[in-house]
């Protein structure tokens, strides 16, 4: 299993059309990608203009899959001009779950 944390912050006066493109994108890699075992967004309580997103993934394939799935290639070409600086991307891999409890 593949997980990324990714931090992205947005541009002032582009958070709400950001968060209406970033759920159709988490709810397609949520619903159409079956090696997307979890993508989970949030608002940083400090800095409403951060958000992080947490995704799990089968294998490298499926991250893969995610990347040249149709809702993240429209996500990322329509929020591109509203992200302010560079996301911030940390990749682990999960040791313990929910699931395995």
């Amino acid at each position: 299993m593949i997980a990324l944390m990714v931090t992205i912050n947005i541009k002032p006066g582009h958070k709400e059309a950001f968060m209406a493109s970033m759920l159709d994108d988490a709810r397609g890699s949520n619903k159409d990608e079956p090696g997307c075992l979890r993508f989970d967004v949030l608002q940083d309580n400090a800095n409403p203009n951060q958000i992080h997103l947490y995704e799990v993934y089968q294998d490298e394939a499926a991250l893969d899959a995610h990347r040249n799935a149709p809702h993240f290639v429209k996500w990322r070409q329509t929020c591109a001009d509203w992200f302010d600086g560079e996301p911030i991307r940390s990749v682990g891999t999960p040791v313990f779950r929910r699931e395995d409890a």
